[in-house]
């Protein structure tokens, strides 16, 4: 268990330019939903795809036509169209006080066993934007398919301050 009672000490917009990421524009649904919503100090996020300006960047399956590197880069694109989705809703990253719950699924030939790996995309880019001292709850599932056949789409459960 970690305690969230304090925000690490750098804001997570300075450490996107020191990192030199540069956020995709916000995401727009490919559906009847929205990007996210925010109940009390609780930001859902929608499930995020590694799609940027509503096209898919890396399509397939792991362990068929893509490799763990490639579900990597996919779980990290996916998270920084969350990231870009946060931004777009409270105005900056530096409002989360604490990521909460990322959840990862990916698309598999079935007989993959790297799920963990995978996932990892997603949270190292949270961990160096957010701090290690941010690091989330997770769970990692895989599936037969995902939208547009995406390999990953990610969940993102953020607290925010008032």
């Amino acid at each position: 268990m970690v305690d969230r009672t304090r925000a690490p000490a750098a804001g997570a917009e300075q450490r996107l330019q020191d990192l030199g990421i540069t956020l995709p524009p916000p995401p727009t649904p490919f559906g009847n939903y929205v990007e996210g919503v925010r109940i009390g100090k609780l930001l859902y996020l929608s499930g995020m795809l590694p799609v940027i300006d509503r096209k898919p960047q890396i399509v397939g399956r792991l362990g068929a036509e893509l490799t763990v590197e490639d579900g990597q880069r996919a779980a990290e694109i996916a998270t920084l169209s969350a990231l870009s989705a946060i931004r777009a809703e409270l105005g900056s990253l530096d409002r989360v006080t604490a990521v909460a719950k990322l959840g990862v699924y990916i698309a598999t030939s079935g007989d993959f066993r790297d799920h963990p790996k995978v996932a990892d995309g997603a949270s190292d880019l949270l961990a160096k934007v957010f701090g290690p001292e941010m690091l989330s709850g997770r769970i990692v599932l895989g599936v037969a398919s995902l939208p547009l056949g995406l390999p990953v789409e990610i969940e993102l459960l953020v607290e925010v301050a008032d």
